[in-house]
């Protein structure tokens, strides 16, 4: 049982407080918005369709648990199909609290596995001490998950990247990668074999934060990264932060850039055809068929609206 499910069990039959009530009002206004943005990234990717099985990747931190939320809550609803299984990769991180996950997701009602291995031996043994460890993590995770989707069956295979994460590795990739490179919110795997989506990618870490929060999601930290406070992408997560605090509403701007893409104002030769552009054709084309992905600036092409997500057509830098 959760520990809201707890609470709300032991105060059945007392009348709510002001605060409570506050809360509970709090906590549905971001259960509606989540709802909302997952739908649309659900909509606007096509990531889940009629007789999809999805295996939803449970780390036991915040992300996770409201993203399987959510899809639970919207799989009630949907207007197809699809089944949902959670699963957990237990690391053999020492101090890891096998218990937590099993007794939550058992108290939910919700199909689960827990996958066994240790990984965490091979990444402290390969990585120097004082180095970050999270590269090699992250691909010993990823490559023990596919397989075992693959086992059970699963099509897709869904992970808890919100907005804040893209950004992010859009920002390291450019300034330690020398790439316009972002993660993109669906995915084909390197060898055709699995499918990764990610709903929350219209999601904000804080509105996640807050969510897990009034939920009472039993969170497992990671003991395994978690202290490496200098992480490049936590020096992009403060600078985030930081754009956030002074200038309301740049996150979201610069979100919509990357669904907004102009590859004729960049400069990669083969995004756009610069070499072939000729005078006396409308900007140049050619031939319009081969530069089916341009698109000229103009007042049509602006995005409109309060800074809520507006996905355009034409092409999206997260497909790239």
């Amino acid at each position: 049982m959760t520990a809201e499910s707890f609470l709300d069990a032991e105060n059945a039959d007392t009348p709510m407080s002001d605060i409570d009530k506050k809360r509970k009002t709090r906590q549905n206004k971001l259960q509606k918005r989540l709802r909302r943005e997952v739908g649309q990234a659900i909509e606007a990717f096509n990531m889940i369709e009629e007789g999809d099985k999805v295996m939803v990747c449970l780390s036991g931190g915040k992300d996770s648990y409201a993203m399987l939320d959510i899809l639970l809550n919207l799989q009630k609803s949907a207007p197809v199909n699809f089944e949902l299984v959670a699963v957990n990769l237990d690391q053999k991180q020492p101090g890891f609290p096998e218990h937590i996950l099993p007794e939550y997701l058992a108290s939910i009602g919700v199909p689960f596995h827990i996958v066994e291995r240790d990984t965490y031996s091979i990444v402290k043994e390969v990585v120097p001490e004082g180095k970050t460890t999270c590269g090699l993590c992250s691909r010993l995770r990823r490559g023990t998950l596919y397989g075992f989707a693959d086992e059970i069956g699963a099509n897709k295979i869904a992970l808890g990247h919100h907005r804040d994460d893209i950004l992010e590795t859009f920002f390291l990739n450019m300034f330690y990668g020398g790439k316009l490179k972002a993660m993109p919110p669906k995915l084909v795997s390197d060898d055709g074999k699995n499918m990764v989506i990610r709903p929350l990618a219209y999601a904000r870490e804080k509105d996640i934060a807050e969510y897990a929060e009034l939920k009472g999601f039993p969170i497992i930290p990671c003991n395994l990264c978690g202290s490496q406070e200098n992480l490049q992408r936590q020096v992009i997560k403060e600078m985030l932060q930081g754009w956030d605090k002074s200038h309301p509403g740049r996150i979201e701007t610069m979100f919509r850039s990357l669904c907004n893409v102009v590859p004729s104002h960049l400069a990669d030769t083969a995004l756009f055809d610069f070499k072939g552009l000729q005078l006396g054709f409308p900007h140049g084309i050619v031939d319009p068929n081969a530069a089916a992905g341009f698109r000229a600036e103009s007042e049509e092409d602006t995005p409109k609206g309060n800074g809520d997500v507006q996905m355009m057509e034409r092409i999206d830098i997260l497909s790239l």
